[in-house]
């Protein structure tokens, strides 16, 4: 069998992670998979990308525009919405012709139009939609937060200036998006159970599969290695307990910074003993710009791109902290995890679904950075870090295993490609 993923980028994002990690697994377990992406950052041969052209760019300034246009010309939420109004036609591309199955991700920023996927739509082929957020079953919005309209007809976007209108921007493509899922046999997968809800919720799916497949990781890199062997790479103190933030831009405000930087004031103010004995290890884009804020010691990673490199910092530190005000699934718990490392997160998105509350790690109230201190303070002072640790590590073998998640992906194909016999 041969499957065609489809995401807009390689390796940058949180999808792409995933996607590319799936790739792996299914090639492990048979399945002949190749990845078609807009932006390729390796070498790996079995990665397609697009031709690079002025044209695309130009196609995703536009798209950018009319958002700009439809928000009175402000740059508000410029990213937070999309609307598929451009893209590449890739029925037409050897590799879309040789696969038995396309398997689209996150495909957002000119990678597909909403005309291309209904090129692939009526190509004939089965097509699997792996969801990382919100935006195939909303309007425009890659997460909804506290609006429902998306569960009858998307309109009034919260997203866009002054609350839109009833014939917005998000209603027009509502619109579209709901002729192009009728008559179509999509199903769509979903990392978390609980985007698994909100999709079930919404108007567009509601005569689709809709079914929850975590993402995948391979436990043979992430594990649990020697820690003063990394620490002494990563050339952190042996004597501190090392906390590690970070992501892609970690200063990106929905990555619950603010709430991070709060905790840890709180943290020495209730207990003061604890300033000398924690450190706050922190990577990613600006991660430069959070070390003054905090009241610890501070090691500076910068961004890392490497897995090896990733997979070390993980066994050097023993508490990974995501403040998150929205997540699906992260890949960051399950590295973390893998390697044995317990995690405070909000109670928000899949995150409760990974952390199992006071047994692998703490799962603090949604937007308290008292309750978020709190569960630091626990996991690294109360609890038995050891059992812990442990059942982190057992958590993402059991649950998360390349193994075992190509294996319900598979099931999945071997069915819609029956069914399409």
């Amino acid at each position: 069998m041969r499957v065609l993923i489809i995401n807009t980028s390689e390796r940058i994002g949180g999808a792409a992670i995933a996607a590319n990690r799936l790739m792996d697994a299914l090639k492990n377990n048979g399945i002949k998979a190749k990845m078609l992406v807009r932006d390729k950052q390796t070498e790996q041969i079995s990665v397609v990308g697009l031709k690079k052209s002025w044209w695309k760019v130009w196609q995703f300034i536009w798209e950018r525009v009319i958002i700009w246009k439809a928000n009175k010309f402000k740059k508000h939420n410029l990213f937070e919405v999309d609307i598929a109004n451009t893209g590449t036609d890739i029925t037409s591309l050897p590799e879309f012709k040789q696969a038995d199955v396309i398997h689209l991700h996150w495909i957002n920023q000119g990678m597909l139009a909403l005309t291309d996927i209904r090129r692939i739509i009526d190509s004939g082929k089965p097509i699997v939609w792996t969801m990382h957020d919100m935006w195939p079953c909303t309007g425009i919005c890659h997460h909804a937060r506290q609006c429902d309209k998306y569960q009858q007809e998307c309109k009034n976007c919260p997203y866009l200036l002054n609350g839109g209108s009833p014939r917005d921007l998000s209603n027009k493509v509502f619109l579209q998006k709901k002729e192009l899922y009728n008559n179509s046999s999509i199903v769509f997968v979903t990392c978390s159970q609980w985007l698994k809800g909100q999709a079930e919720k919404s108007a567009l799916l509601d005569k689709h599969t809709v079914i929850n497949i975590p993402n995948p990781i391979n436990i043979n890199l992430f594990k649990p290695r020697n820690k003063q062997e990394a620490r002494t790479r990563c050339n952190f103190p042996a004597d501190k307990r090392i906390i590690l933030f970070g992501a892609a831009k970690p200063t990106d405000k929905r990555k619950g910074v603010d709430y991070f930087i709060e905790s840890c004031n709180l943290l020495v103010q209730k207990h003061p003993e604890l300033k000398d004995r924690i450190g706050i290890a922190i990577y990613g884009k600006q991660s430069e710009q959070i070390v003054p804020l905090l009241p610890f010691e501070t090691y500076d990673l910068k961004y890392i791109s490497s897995e090896k490199e990733l997979v070390n910092v993980y066994n050097a530190i023993d508490l990974y902290a995501t403040p998150s005000l929205e997540e699906n699934l992260p890949n960051t718990i399950m590295e973390a995890m893998a390697c044995g490392v317990p995690c405070v997160g909000f109670n928000v998105g899949g995150i409760p679904e990974m952390i199992d509350h006071l047994h692998n790690g703490y799962v603090a109230e949604y937007k308290s950075a008292e309750d978020f201190a709190n569960g630091i303070y626990w996991t690294l002072t109360e609890g038995e870090y050891d059992m812990l640790s442990e059942e982190a590590s057992r958590k993402v073998t059991a649950c998360y295993s390349e193994g075992t998640i190509a294996k319900k992906y598979i099931e999945v194909y071997n069915k819609i490609t029956g069914d399409h016999a």
